[in-house]
């Protein structure tokens, strides 16, 4: 039942079919205001359609918001998150996770803005993205209302949605009639595609699926060398050239598509509780999460690091599951970025098909000493003799279990 209360909706809109039916619906549905929101955070589409999109259907011009948050996304979302070294169950660089409470943050500030007591989504009642955006929109506004769609309607088929379209007069491309093969949500950090073709996990993914790898087999047959160059624990540059944050990641998204790197076919554990096959292309990511670990291991004490590797799967789990504004995340945030302070430096990387291997990694503030480490002899303030009181104090209590266990005859 439609929320009468509810007098004007900020909605999150692609300009695409669904959120098309959607817009209509909430005109509809709740004789509301409708304002749109759509974000540019580098999928790679002209955005200048969901402007005219939105025209046709009644929105006012100044109820549409186009926004470039490329830059915000990269510099207080992606770094932040790779700091951590974040993976989702070990694998998973959280492409869509981060990408949500960016968009709920402005869903939310334009909300105020135009003094709207509502914010919609497209997100699905199966899905992980309902969760992220609705945390995110109550953790900044406790008492915004939120539409889900998905949740509330009675178009539970293709044929439904089409025909409720065609009652509306919403324009219909001719591919989006049928069922769409597989569903793609990308950005500047990756592309996920899910759903159809990709539902059984014992089937090969299609070639047609990739949109932003070439396959490793396609790659050039001779390595690409390049240097990346942190500071605080963020990748500032390429080969010397100072860039910014997202124009440094497009950087890296071309090297690595252009040398197969960054594909993942992933079976994860949704957070509301069934599994997902899904195949994940994120190639500069994936050359900056090596790079980053490669800066770390010169640059970080061996306790720091260890922690940060014990933390980073709650880290990421919180990302994954829609706790970015939570304090937990934050507390977590403040301790990564504390142990980044002397994170500098460059790493050389060779990227060949498929892979990105290290060969080489320098800092100002290296811990690494070549004099304790090697196996010649020199001045150096470690006398070999101390590892036998050392080895003896750590075996003390394991002594003593084998004393017990000899007794016991065990």
């Amino acid at each position: 039942m439609a929320d009468s209360s509810v007098k004007k909706v900020v909605l999150a809109y692609s300009g695409g079919l669904d959120t098309s039916i959607i817009l209509k619906w909430l005109q509809t549905t709740y004789r509301c205001e409708v304002v749109t929101f759509t974000a540019d955070l580098g999928q790679g589409e002209e955005l200048g359609p969901a402007r005219d999109k939105a025209l046709l259907l009644g929105i006012k011009p100044e109820n549409i918001f186009i926004e470039d948050l490329r830059e915000e996304f990269v510099r207080d979302f992606v770094f932040p998150m790779f700091r951590a070294n974040a993976l989702y169950e070990g694998v998973y660089l959280l492409g869509t996770s981060i990408a949500r409470p960016l968009i709920a943050k402005r869903l939310i500030e334009i909300a105020e803005k135009v003094g709207a007591d509502a914010v919609s989504h497209g997100a699905t009642g199966k899905g992980n993205d309902q969760v992220r955006f609705e945390l995110t929109a109550y953790a900044l506004k406790p008492d915004i209302a939120v539409i889900a769609p998905w949740r509330e309607w009675d178009l539970r088929s293709r044929e439904q949605l089409i025909a409720f379209a065609e009652q509306h007069q919403i324009p219909i491309a001719k591919n989006k009639r049928g069922e769409a093969p597989f569903s793609v949500d990308a950005n500047l950090l990756h592309a996920s595609s899910e759903g159809r073709v990709l539902e059984d996990p014992n089937e090969e993914v299609p070639d047609y699926v990739f949109s932003r790898t070439i396959s490793p087999e396609e790659a050039p047959d001779k390595p690409t060398v390049i240097t990346i160059g942190f500071e605080k624990g963020d990748a500032v540059s390429i080969d010397g050239q100072k860039l910014s944050p997202a124009t440094l990641l497009a950087k890296l998204n071309d090297l690595g598509r252009d040398n197969g790197i960054g594909r993942l076919d992933l079976v994860e554990n949704r957070f509301v509780g069934m599994k997902s096959r899904g195949m994940y292309e994120t190639p500069g990511g994936t050359i900056l999460h090596v790079a980053h670990r490669a800066i770390e291991s010169i640059t970080l004490d061996r306790g720091a690091a260890h922690l940060k590797d014990e933390i980073m799967p709650k880290y990421a789990e919180l990302i994954y599951n829609g706790f970015w504004y939570s304090p937990e995340r934050e507390m977590l945030q403040a301790l990564i970025d504390k142990s980044q302070e002397f994170v500098a430096g460059e790493v050389r990387l060779k990227l060949y098909k498929g892979g990105v291997h290290v060969i080489g990694r320098s800092s100002p503030y290296s811990l690494y000493d070549q004099d304790l480490v090697t196996f010649e002899e020199g001045a150096v303030a470690y006398d070999h003799r101390d590892a036998a009181g050392f080895i003896k104090l750590n075996a003390l209590r394991l002594r003593t279990l084998g004393q017990r266990k000899k007794k016991l005859g065990l």
